[in-house]
């Protein structure tokens, strides 16, 4: 197979590394790709689909969340490219937070009780029912920053006043804060079926035990503690099989990565958010676990037939990322990295080469991923390579998987075989081989609402 792969970061690293690795792969290209893609693709200066026409693709796979927004799975799909990632309409789940709020309302997805306004006045009035806290956010698409969790009436009073003033045409949300710990549930999705992924839990605030500003993603833990069997069950029956029921009422062509942001609430788990691809850092830390064929599963999907495939995972990862100086309000670039023959897999977010060196040039710089039997096995060859990797400012959280140390959690001979899938029809959950373990027990700390 011919493979066109959309995108330029960290993800699109990951996917690149992993398609590459498929029997079925002819040759990989991606637009616009980049330096550390290249080592796996052939990159293009063309517009995707003139790279499609011009390279006789036989898939293309979307990496960035903007031009699934844009419509560009569509109009491949018009031109007959067989396209991994959504439709426009179906993208709306996250391109517009009002759009998903409305959705998981339509279809009973349980979710946090929440109020849509367009102007500071009317967010100032609706701040009132939520006493107890809110999380305001940003309908649009905003890098995963679009969230403040407000403590306080003068802290949402403050957020408010902030949004409106950017631009006074926005759309907000105000939603109830939730709490718990948070888990990404990201499944490959052919408008029926949902194949899931290994859970993780990604770690948006910026600094050590889960403060300062909301980031893109600072690091993640793969299998998700926060997820064992039980309550991967329990998701399939009250969000994952009423999302797909709702995706076919409502007519939705979801041919792409379902991504489901969950907060494992004391009530059971609630959607935060959806996302319509691959998540950034997740994937970096989720792929790396995959036993099977990705690339497969990818076409299956695109051609809207995931039946009888499954998807086989093992092991564990932790995925700790490295970013600039004063990300991410103002991050510093353009400095030197050292250090990256190391004993880990270094997934490459924002940098070039400059002849023999590498250099910075984005906030969220690499994802450096260990891997392991156990979550311990899997955090000391993260950070022992976090270590060894240097560049000028270099920042980074020290405590991402600090509190999953007992070596059980992950990883024996039976475990995860299949984190499961689900179907409508027919219903794939329970059979033989799913889901045998979705997760692991032992919770980290608890967390608050952050995207």
């Amino acid at each position: 197979m011919k493979v066109l792969l959309v995108g330029s970061g960290g993800r699109e690293h990951a996917l690149a590394w992993a398609i590459a690795k498929s029997p079925l792969l002819e040759k990989l290209y991606a637009v616009p790709g980049s330096d550390s893609i290249s080592d796996f693709a052939e990159t293009s200066e063309l517009d995707v689909l003139a790279a499609a026409r011009a390279f006789g693709i036989d898939l293309v796979v979307i990496g960035p969340e903007a031009p699934l927004a844009r419509g560009l799975a569509d109009e491949l799909r018009k031109h007959g490219f067989p396209t991994f990632g959504p439709g426009k309409e179906a993208a709306r789940l996250e391109a517009s937070k009002s759009f998903a709020k409305s959705f998981m309302e339509r279809h009973a997805i349980p979710t946090a009780r929440s109020r849509t306004v367009a102007s500071f006045q009317e967010g100032i009035t609706a701040l009132a029912d939520f006493a107890d806290g809110a999380a305001i956010k940003l309908d649009g698409l905003a890098g995963g920053k679009g969230v403040v969790v407000c403590e306080t009436p003068a802290e949402g009073e403050r957020t408010l006043e902030r949004f409106f003033t950017e631009d006074r045409k926005a759309t907000v949300l105000i939603e109830e804060r939730l709490s718990g710990p948070e888990v990404s549930l990201l499944g490959l999705c052919d408008g029926k079926r949902f194949l899931a992924l290994p859970p993780s839990s990604d770690h948006k605030r910026l600094l050590n035990g889960d403060v300062g500003p909301n980031t893109g993603g600072m690091g993640v833990i793969a299998p998700a503690p926060a997820m064992p069997p039980e309550e991967f069950e329990r998701a399939t029956r009250t969000i994952i099989e009423p999302t797909l029921l709702g995706l076919a009422a409502d007519g939705l062509d979801f041919r792409g990565l379902l991504y489901i942001g969950l907060m494992m609430t004391a009530e059971g788990p609630k959607v935060l958010e959806y996302n319509c691809r691959f998540g950034d850092p997740e994937t970096q830390a989720v792929l790396p676990l995959l036993d099977g064929d990705l690339l497969e599963l990818l076409n299956a999907a695109a051609h809207g037939d995931l039946s009888g495939r499954t998807l086989p995972w093992s092991g564990a990862a932790i995925t700790v990322v490295m970013a600039s100086q004063g990300y991410p309000v103002k991050p510093l670039i353009g400095k030197q990295i050292t250090g990256l023959d190391v004993d880990a897999l270094v997934f490459h977010a924002g940098t070039r080469r400059d002849g023999d060196a590498w250099i910075t040039t984005g906030g969220r710089v690499l994802g450096v991923t260990g891997l392991g039997d156990t979550h311990a096995e899997a955090r000391t060859r993260a950070y022992a390579a976090v270590e060894k990797i240097d560049f000028e400012g270099r920042q980074y959280r020290r405590d991402i998987g600090a509190n999953v140390s007992r070596p059980e959690l992950a990883g024996d001979a039976d475990s995860p075989k299949n984190a499961g899938t689900a179907g409508l029809p027919p219903r794939q959950v329970g059979d033989a081989d799913s889901p045998k373990n979705a997760g692991t027990a032992g919770l980290p700390p608890r967390q608050e609402q952050t995207r």
